[in-house]
């Protein structure tokens, strides 16, 4: 569905239109899915942080004022929806995947990474703005643009939020990786973890 059509059900929606918010609930559960899938690394508990997403889109639709695209609205509450269940998940003691990913495979993009998400959580306590940045843009897939809207932000400021979220980033995990295997052969190898985010 064009984001135009979403903007139409969303502005129908938010003002008391059920039929329109069954109807952009149905439309958006797909892309809210994949972008919990980026964050999780279990499908049930993305199935969980999407259906939580939907709900509080059904609570909060009368919010949105259409001032900004309907999907620069949405995808930062996906995001908070994604962390809270990420973060329920770990207070459980939930048994997470023991194994490293492919230092050279590591990808924001590629899907959800046990190492990855535990550096934007360190991000996020540390320089939260810089989390948020970064998750928006790689996590979300928002256009800058549409970050510096939602953030009321100059585009300069929201790019170089990005920027040195992403060299935090990849800091992390070339040290996660140094901690987990042989260091003098990864110095040989000239491998180490890789953050490769969109641009």
């Amino acid at each position: 569905m064009p984001d135009a059509d979403f903007d139409r059900l969303a502005a129908a929606a938010a003002a008391g239109d059920g039929a329109a918010l069954e109807r952009l609930l149905g439309a958006i559960r797909p892309a809210v899915l994949q972008r919990c899938r980026r964050i999780l690394p279990f499908p049930a508990d993305a199935e969980d942080a999407a259906q939580e997403a939907l709900l509080a889109v059904a609570k909060g639709i009368a919010g949105f004022e259409g001032r900004s695209a309907f999907t620069t609205w949405l995808y930062p509450l996906v995001a908070r929806s994604a962390f809270a269940t990420y973060r329920r998940m770990r207070s459980t003691a939930v048994q997470l995947p023991v194994e490293l990913p492919d230092p050279q495979r590591v990808s924001i993009l590629a899907g959800a990474r046990v190492d990855l998400v535990d550096a934007l959580e360190r991000l996020n306590a540390d320089k939260p703005a810089l989390a948020q940045a970064v998750v928006l843009r790689d996590l979300m897939g928002l256009e800058y643009a549409e970050i510096a809207a939602h953030l009321e932000l100059p585009l300069g400021t929201v790019k170089s939020r990005i920027n040195h979220g992403r060299t935090y980033l990849r800091d992390r995990l070339q040290e996660d990786s140094r901690g987990s295997s042989d260091s003098t052969a990864a110095t040989a190898s000239g491998t180490g973890s890789r953050y490769s985010p969109g641009r």
